[in-house]
């Protein structure tokens, strides 16, 4: 099971599934070689919130490439509600809910 934030779309699945497939990929590519029922313009769309949220990275000249986190996701690893990371053999939450960051006190 997948678990979507509020944030995403049925694009979004769709494009990281292309993407997790073929490797990379552009928008038009996408729109033309895979099954997105999509606009080129809103799988573009989708493809850059994507990449704002870290499931994908953009290479440049259009092309995007799926990330750690967005494997995760398809996996049903990943919460990208509250980005919780999921041990699959508990399934438990095993993220702190932190972003990384240390914390210095000053």
């Amino acid at each position: 099971m997948r678990y979507a934030g509020s944030w995403m779309t049925a694009a979004d699945d769709r494009i990281l599934e292309y993407l997790t497939e073929h490797k990379s990929g552009s928008p038009t590519k996408m729109k033309r070689e895979g099954p997105i029922r999509y606009s080129r313009q809103q799988v573009d769309r989708r493809c850059k919130k994507l990449a704002e949220k870290g499931l994908v990275d953009h290479l440049g000249n259009g092309v995007y490439v799926i990330t750690d986190d967005g494997e995760l996701y398809l996996e049903g690893r990943l919460d990208t509600e509250d980005w919780q990371y999921i041990d699959e053999e508990t399934d438990e939450d095993t993220h702190d809910g932190s972003t990384g960051d240390a914390v210095t006190d000053s």
